[in-house]
């Protein structure tokens, strides 16, 4: 018996200065259509952003990487998504934009425990 599901994620990159392209991972957002579920941690490191623009709004940064959290969440923290399901909510989080905190390419894999790989994912290509 298979007790794994396919997952979808996609890292959040924080772009400081678009024009220059420069980026670096700041989060990681997990979907699981089979167990309904969609969550995303963040990590914002200071010392890379201030690197890659010493006039970085970190303040700004870490509220657009809070906002992304609070999509994946649902209800009152997802503001016009509040009403979406989970998969919604993913697609929307994960559709290019041209702004300082960027979606990365979908990648996919099998997962028992979508919560816990997140927490993996963060941990191997965030932190």
């Amino acid at each position: 018996m298979n007790d794994r599901d396919v997952f979808e994620y996609a890292l959040l990159r924080v772009v400081p200065r678009v024009e220059r392209g420069e980026c670096f991972n700041a989060g990681v957002v997990v979907y699981c259509r089979a167990r309904t579920f969609v969550a995303a941690r963040t990590h914002l490191d200071e010392g890379k952003l201030r690197a890659l623009d010493p006039e970085a709004d970190v303040n700004g940064v870490r509220a657009a990487l809070h906002a992304v959290e609070g999509v994946c969440r649902g209800g009152e923290d997802a503001g016009q998504a509040a009403t979406d399901d989970a998969g919604r909510r993913f697609r929307w989080l994960i559709a290019p934009r041209s702004t300082v905190v960027q979606p990365g390419p979908v990648h996919t894999g099998l997962t028992a425990d979508p919560a816990a790989e997140v927490e993996r994912l963060l941990d191997l290509l965030v932190r």
